[in-house]
């Protein structure tokens, strides 16, 4: 069987109330999409009926996949999903659905065609042309401090590093999640770090992004997650992504 042109990877904990929609919605816009598709869904250890939700839409459409992992955070449940996914490109996706799905187009509009621009593609609430809808000002400002650390510590030139919403290339994903070392929260900064030094083009993407409440960020998450810039620093130092090359 051929490899699907498009794997769209959704990483889930706990997301009974909102998968079922969010299933239903990503499969309504890819049935409309001009390239074979799949959607692999990662159930980090729930201990809701999220993989069994998961399993019946499996049933109605094959092209539906379910992942059970044992509970590892976020981080470790997209690593796996973007590693066991098969497409030529992978599109990393929160289980919210906060980027509407039909702005995945904008991501492959470019000279080429279904090409992208960029080895790796990020959904971005701080480029040109971005829309934030209902988010608490409080929540965006202490982002921004969040990405501020991010360029003065370990990343520069990329303004908003951990949207949910991010497109690999097979070549890209194959690379750079088998380096990834952190499992939280930061996995996002970390993997972009590895890909840049590793080689690939990275640029951003303008989405529209809806704020819903109901997040699993905690105090405790927030300041793990922070401290995690300084280890994704560290690691480099230490030569722990020293592996990651591109082919």
């Amino acid at each position: 069987m051929d490899k699907p042109f498009l794997a769209i990877v959704v990483p889930a904990f706990n997301e009974e109330s909102r998968i079922g929609g969010s299933l239903d919605r990503l499969r309504e816009f890819l049935l409309e999409f001009e390239r074979s598709w799949e959607i692999v869904v990662v159930d980090d250890g729930s201990s809701d009926r999220t993989a069994e939700i998961v399993e019946e839409h499996s049933r109605l459409d094959g092209r539906i996949k379910l992942i059970k992992a044992a509970h590892g955070g976020k981080g470790a449940a997209v690593r796996r999903g973007m590693l066991e996914a098969e497409a030529e490109w992978r599109f990393l996706s929160d289980a919210d659905l906060s980027m509407p799905p039909g702005n995945l187009r904008r991501f492959f509009q470019s000279e080429h065609g279904f090409t992208p621009a960029f080895d790796v593609s990020i959904g971005s609430r701080e480029a040109a042309g971005a829309r934030r809808i209902d988010e608490p000002w409080v929540r965006h400002f202490l982002g921004r401090v969040y990405n501020w650390t991010v360029k003065l510590v370990a990343l520069r030139g990329i303004e908003d590093t951990q949207c949910g919403f991010k497109l690999y290339s097979a070549e890209a994903a194959t690379v750079v999640f088998p380096v990834q070392r952190l499992q939280g929260w930061t996995y996002d900064v970390e993997n972009l770090f590895i890909a840049k030094k590793a080689g690939f083009s990275i640029g951003e993407v303008a989405i529209d992004w809806q704020y819903y409440e109901g997040g699993k960020v905690t105090l405790g998450g927030s300041v793990a997650a922070y401290l995690d810039i300084f280890r994704v620093r560290l690691n480099h130092l230490m030569g722990r992504y020293r592996t990651a090359g591109r082919r």
